[in-house]
């Protein structure tokens, strides 16, 4: 098993860093690649993570075609022909986001199998969300031995209010109502960015999918779907991260091609805290002096709110910011598992419920300590880049969902850090 060794204390981030392609959009991206019946998709800007290599097994375990160029970053997709309606046990259950093979799956062949899906121990992700919906749109669904069972011999449009904007499921019943007859409307639908790039590729295909970005949308059925050529949104988190890294670190950071609007509330936050954030032609730079920032209360939302996948990280800063700070998550309630390991490198906080209140401004020693899950897996290493001594972050196999030679891009920008095999 790898391992990721620090030696902190003194690091301090300057010059460019470079993200990739967003892992949240890339899934379902290559989940919509299942609906064309003509012509080839290519995606392009495609991030090389064990993410994206488990759902091209999943894809490619309906009898479709598969090309991953991993020098080039794209990925060829050839769905004609007939294909099969049961996605594989095997990679279904190494990923939560192989849930959204479902809708595309039924909206083609009339009829899916999709096992219950696996993913990060950060809390109970239901779908019930992405069932009700498509039970709405005339399917019948059984669950049996792990196994959920989807059929309708054709999708109807309907009217789908979302109890909770779950990114998930907004994506699915997106994708399955392109080919349902007539015009399906989901109300209080996710707005992420994600969705706004699934919505792009999917009218590329010939579908009519008004609204993204926004809490209604309004997807009209067409009788078929053709292959297009897309390129992945940025990685907004993975930007978000660097900018994190920056500013707990005393850097001077550029992530090149990073979007402002995508990251507004993080960065509304990291100003509030005292960090100076700009946004230039290349990307967005982040400066900051550790001494002169303030504590700050954050609260996770859905879009347009804070990220829950940036909750991890941001309690890495707080921690370097004297004073007590406050972390209140909403989104998944599992999720502060990785303060536990933070206060073996001498971290203070204390958790009730939803909220962790970080007292922040101590010295921070290096630990051995492990992943919990994969942004818990950033927030270790970017604590290690400030702790005095040497840090060891075990189970990598979370990071290596979300991230790509992220200890390479840490290290050209002056942290002390290598990854080494191990038992």
């Amino acid at each position: 098993m790898d391992k990721i060794i620090i030696n902190g204390g003194k690091t301090q981030l300057k010059g460019e860093v470079v993200i990739e392609g967003a892992k949240n959009a890339v899934l379902p991206l290559l989940a919509a690649t299942i609906l064309p019946e003509e012509g080839v998709t290519k995606l392009t800007n495609v991030p090389i993570l064990s993410d994206v290599f488990t759902m091209n097994n999943v894809v490619g375990g309906l009898d479709i075609k598969v090309d991953f160029d991993q020098e080039q970053n794209t990925v060829i997709v050839d769905a004609q022909g007939q294909i099969l309606d049961e996605a594989p046990y095997e990679y279904v259950s190494k990923m939560r986001a192989s849930i959204v093979v479902l809708g595309p799956i039924l909206a083609r062949n009339g009829h899916a199998k999709v096992s219950m899906p696996g993913g990060c121990t950060i809390g109970s992700r239901p779908i019930d969300l992405h069932l009700k919906g498509l039970e709405a749109m005339g399917a019948q669904i059984t669950q049996i031995g792990g196994d959920i069972t989807a059929t309708a011999e054709k999708l109807k449009g309907t009217t789908i209010y979302m109890d909770f904007p779950s990114v998930g499921a907004t994506q699915n019943l997106m994708m399955a109502a392109t080919l349902a007859e007539g015009v399906t409307t989901i109300e209080n639908a996710a707005r992420e960015p994600e969705i706004v790039d699934l919505a792009l590729l999917l009218n590329k295909m010939g579908a009519d999918v008004k609204g993204a970005g926004t809490e209604t949308l309004t997807i009209t059925g067409v009788d078929k779907l053709h292959g297009a050529e897309h390129a992945v949104v940025q990685d907004r988190i993975e930007a978000g991260t660097f900018m994190v890294a920056a500013a707990m670190t005393s850097g001077d950071v550029l992530i090149k091609d990073a979007v402002w609007e995508h990251n507004r509330p993080l960065i509304s936050k990291l100003m509030e805290m005292g960090v100076e954030v700009t946004d230039e032609t290349a990307g967005i730079r982040v400066k900051a002096d550790t001494s002169k920032l303030k504590p700050v209360t954050v609260k996770t939302l859905p879009h347009p709110g804070f990220p829950t996948d940036m909750q991890a990280q941001f309690t890495a800063l707080m921690a370097v910011v004297k004073g007590e700070s406050t972390m209140i998550e909403t989104v998944f309630e599992n999720r502060f598992q990785h303060l536990e390991e933070m206060r073996r490198m001498g971290l203070h906080s204390e958790i009730l419920r939803d909220t962790a209140m970080i007292h922040g401004g101590s010295d921070l020693q290096g630990a051995p300590v492990m992943s919990t899950d994969l942004r818990a897996s950033a927030a270790l290493i970017l604590t290690g880049m400030v702790a005095n001594g040497t840090t060891t972050v075990g189970k990598l196999t979370h990071l290596d969902r979300g991230y790509y030679k992220f200890h390479e891009k840490l290290a050209a920008l002056g942290a002390d850090i290598e990854r080494v095999s191990g038992e």
